[in-house]
């Protein structure tokens, strides 16, 4: 076969001898790689997350976790990309158990994002406070369900993790600050929901203060160690405080130049 037919065939010219070619030549310069071949791998990779997403959610379901939005929302974000690089893996990203993300925190388990959020019944155009923000992936399902969302991480490390991670996933309407979540927001309040993702003893009186009347709360109450979650709603400015699950959560810090802790028994 002459050149002119290897070309009218479909095949290409390579620069470095200018041979005809089929899809690549000269691996060690790259230069005459097949252009398809890196979308193919892209394309590849992407399936293996999707399936991995698709797995998470079964388990779920097997949990009882039934809210579409919820489901549909963890089907969807893509919880691999929320995690440190150097702490990822896929039985880290998707595996049904907390996964580390640095400074001695950790991503909580699917079941514990799925039923926390599940528990707020969130209605879209709410607005929701999160404290703790840690990789970010909690407040993107917030968001993906149509909450409006603030969210606070005291660690800055984790804050520019978190902020990096949500505008690259597209969640650029999520409103994140370096701070205390004893503090709250109160520029924002009054909240129609808060969830805590990490664990005071009892109630900040801020967040119960900045609590809509009618509004709900959940968090991890206790002693580490001992914790449990707790639902609660906020009647007549009263809350109302209901037990719930054994949970593992970590500790919630405060500013190092906070006032002694106020809290709501």
């Amino acid at each position: 076969m002459s050149l002119l037919e290897l070309l009218s065939a479909g095949n290409s010219i390579c620069p470095c001898f200018g041979l005809a070619v089929l899809f690549a030549c000269c691996p060690a310069s790259g230069m005459c790689a097949d252009p398809g071949a890196g979308a193919q791998e892209a394309r590849a990779e992407d399936r293996k997350w999707v399936a991995l997403r698709n797995e998470m959610v079964s388990v779920l379901l097997n949990y009882d976790i039934r809210d579409k939005t919820v489901l549909d929302a963890m089907r969807k974000i893509r919880r691999h990309e929320f995690i440190p690089e150097r702490y990822l893996s896929e039985r880290e990203a998707y595996g049904n158990h907390p996964a580390a993300i640095g400074h001695n925190q950790t991503i909580s388990q699917p079941y514990i994002v799925a039923y926390m959020t599940e528990q707020l019944r969130i209605r879209k155009g709410e607005k929701i406070l999160e404290i703790g923000t840690g990789s970010g992936y909690q407040a993107a399902v917030l968001a993906e369900c149509g909450a409006e969302v603030f969210s606070i991480e005291i660690i800055p490390e984790l804050a520019e993790h978190a902020g990096r991670a949500l505008r690259r996933e597209g969640y650029t309407q999520v409103r994140l600050k370096n701070g205390d979540g004893y503090e709250g927001w109160p520029e924002h309040a009054p909240f129609d929901a808060i969830i805590v993702t990490c664990g005071p003893e009892k109630i900040p009186k801020a967040l119960a203060d900045q609590l809509k009347d009618g509004g709900r709360m959940i968090l991890p109450l206790g002693e580490s160690g001992v914790q449990r979650l707790a639902i609660v709603s906020k009647k007549g400015g009263k809350l109302e405080v209901r037990d719930d699950l054994p949970v593992r959560f970590v500790p919630m810090v405060r500013g190092t130049e906070r006032r002694p802790e106020e809290n709501v028994e």
